[in-house]
């Protein structure tokens, strides 16, 4: 049974397609009222006690909510089509992308995997005396508080709370499980007469706590402080900054339920091998260092993790992949936009990504104030953008639109969309299709977005399923079919060829041993070194590992099919074993260990002894066998005794 659409044109001053939006598959439309939050109030009601309404606004969501919670429903389901596209000054045109938003708002997410956090309520302030007692004071009806102080000047009287002097050493962990280290804690001597005292200092203590209230003018205490839960911290001599960390203290206890933001696969982790470092780039790259090495992969505190999916982006294996929701997702979504907006009867359309919180805002600003958004930009909303990488936006253009636009919010952490931007622009072809846009204010967000129609080639859209990696190269194919050679890529581009030095190359094979995406491989029958292109990751294993420092990075994209089977970048001449025949390594290799040792080391004095040097493994040990000093000859092996021979030896005494 379709879901019924309720529209409202805003007091006419909303544009709304009823014609395009019941082109939908699985809704039908009402007709279009004026007033749904004021005097057709009732209209609302009607519609709501059906259970299986869509309500097409979002200004007065708590309103309809609140409606349908008193008539003993389900909270409706929501989608802008007012901010988004009927307040717009080419809102007349905005047909298809009304369609699009709503056949969006009708995918239904994955389930989120969440855990719990619980915090006791257990809290350590942090800063000078009279700031962190006074907030000690506010909170000890809410936490369980013991503050921290720098010197034993002043020791207060209320025994509301715990109080210590020490010196911070180190601290760990998020909300609901700090992990502190003090030294010199001295602690409070709550008996005697007079002022209270503090024991003799220790050092080394070890505390734990679930929430941090730092009020400290020192360094904070975390990388990217601000996204570490639990941990609070404010000026002291901001009243308000100071308020609002006790206010949000005060609420954190209890169990909180958090996501699983990323997935994470060991298996095909490219950070390490045999102690050799490879691919660091999610370690580099994470601001709340919720990422740290584990042997030869990484492993992630979800604890920590505040879900900025910057690790995910970068990650050239997918070891790492988003998971709230999951990337497979987020590719559907992109292609149920493209889809719907070309079967509404739109062509050429361009994607703007944007935040739930700084670019909602800004879009909603800009539909009441400035021009709002032009007929052929679609918004799509994230929770976060920082992790919309270049496969992302090569799926967006190769499922058909003209040019992808990523808004910028100021806290938005860019330290991987400054280097996917220009990745994905060199892979696509379009540099200009492609930007980061950080307006600081409505109308320069319309500036940027009026006025400019990015040139679209005539493609067959993708469906990208797969990998990030598989999408990738299916869309670099799409948008641009006509490559004869490998497109030249920035550096430290996760896509590349390996160049050898055939000259210093010996073939010993370290780099095929520890390849983790097995790009690089060996031939069992001839001494030959593969490679495929498509496979390696350009993590740098192999030139660490390279004991003749031969091999170098080239990175670059092949769309042939070349670069899906392993060809040979390196070969030589098999050395014959002289007694068998059966080639046992390297020619030119032997050659040189008979040239450095026949002769010259009291082990390969003799004839004899160097002639092993061109045997094989097998021949090698069955001359050494026969030879008249013998290393595997021993003495007879001891007679078994049995049962009998013990009890025979009985008898003969």
């Amino acid at each position: 049974m379709p879901k019924s659409l309720i529209l409202c044109d805003c007091s006419d001053t909303s544009n709304v397609n009823p014609d395009a939006l019941n082109g939908v598959e699985g809704v039908a439309c009402s007709k279009v009222h004026t007033g749904l939050c004021t005097h057709q109030g009732d209209v609302a009601a009607k519609a709501l006690s059906t259970g299986d309404a869509i309500i097409a606004c979002q200004q007065e969501r708590a309103f309809f909510t609140e409606l349908a919670a008193d008539l003993d429903v389900g909270e409706p389901q929501f989608v802008d089509l007012r901010d988004r596209a009927g307040w717009s000054d080419e809102s007349a045109k905005s047909g298809p992308k009304q369609a699009a938003l709503l056949a969006d708002a009708l995918r239904t997410p994955p389930p989120v995997k969440t855990f719990d956090i619980v915090s006791e309520g257990l809290c350590l302030i942090l800063g000078p005396s009279e700031a962190a007692l006074a907030a000690a004071a506010e909170l000890k009806d809410h936490l369980n508080v013991t503050v921290l102080l720098e010197n034993t000047d002043d020791t207060p009287l209320d025994r509301g709370f715990d109080v210590v002097a020490g010196r911070l050493k180190s601290a760990n962990g998020a909300l609901g499980g700090f992990t502190v280290q003090i030294d010199a804690l001295q602690q409070i001597l709550p008996s005697g007469r007079g002022p209270l005292s503090f024991g003799a200092p220790q050092n080394g203590a070890r505390t734990e706590c679930d929430v941090i209230l730092d009020l400290r003018r020192d360094p904070p205490l975390f990388p990217a402080h601000e996204k570490r839960e639990g941990y609070l911290r404010a000026d002291p001599n901001s009243a308000p900054a100071l308020r609002a960390a006790i206010l949000e203290a005060s609420h954190l206890v209890g169990t909180f339920e958090k996501p699983f933001f990323l997935a994470l696969d060991p298996a095909i982790c490219a950070h390490s091998r045999a102690e050799q470092v490879g691919c660091s780039k999610c370690l580099d790259t994470c601001p709340t260092s919720a990422i740290r090495p584990e042997g030869d992969h990484v492993d992630i505190d979800p604890n920590i993790c505040a879900g900025c999916g910057s690790c995910a982006a970068l990650c050239p294996s997918g070891a790492i992949t988003y998971d709230d929701p999951p990337t497979s997702f987020l590719f559907a979504r992109i292609a149920g936009l493209a889809d719907a907006y070309r079967t509404a009867g739109g062509s050429a359309p361009r994607l703007l990504v944007h935040d739930r919180d700084f670019g909602a805002d800004l879009i909603s600003l800009a539909a009441r104030f400035d021009r709002g958004l032009p007929a052929d930009v679609i918004p799509m909303d994230l929770e976060r953008v920082s992790g919309f990488g270049h496969a992302e936006m090569l799926a967006a253009m190769a499922c058909g639109f003209a040019g992808v636009d990523i808004l910028v919010a100021p806290k938005t952490d860019r330290s991987a969309l400054d280097t996917e931007l220009p990745l994905a622009q060199a892979l696509s072809g379009q540099p200009d299709a492609l930007r980061l846009l950080e307006p600081s204010e409505p109308a320069h967000l319309c500036d940027a977005l009026y006025g400019r129609a990015p040139s679209c080639a005539e493609i067959e859209p993708i469906l990208p399923l797969g990998t990030r990696r598989q999408v990738t190269r299916l869309a670099v194919k799409t948008l641009q079919s006509g490559l004869d050679a490998p497109l030249p890529l920035p550096e430290k581009a996760p896509y590349g060829a390996v160049v050898v030095d055939k000259d210093a190359c010996t073939l010993c094979l370290s780099c095929a041993s520890l390849c983790p995406a097995g790009a690089l491989g060996d031939n069992p029958d001839k001494p030959q070194l593969r490679f495929q292109e498509d496979a390696c990751l350009q993590c740098g294993l192999c030139t660490h590992v390279c004991p003749e420092n031969a091999i170098s990075l080239l990175p670059q994209f092949d769309t042939s099919d070349a670069a899906l089977s392993q060809q040979v970048v390196h070969e030589e001449e098999p050395y014959p074993c002289v007694e068998c025949g059966k080639p046992f390594g390297v020619k030119s290799t032997i050659e040189r260990i008979i040239d450095k040792l026949e002769g010259k080391h009291a082990m390969f004095a003799t004839s004899d002894a160097a002639r092993m040097i061109r045997m094989c493994d097998d021949c090698r040990v069955n001359a050494q066998f026969h030879q008249t000093n013998n290393p595997f000859a021993a003495a007879d092996r001891p007679q078994v005794r049995t049962t009998e021979d013990y009890f025979s030896k009985r008898r003969d005494h």
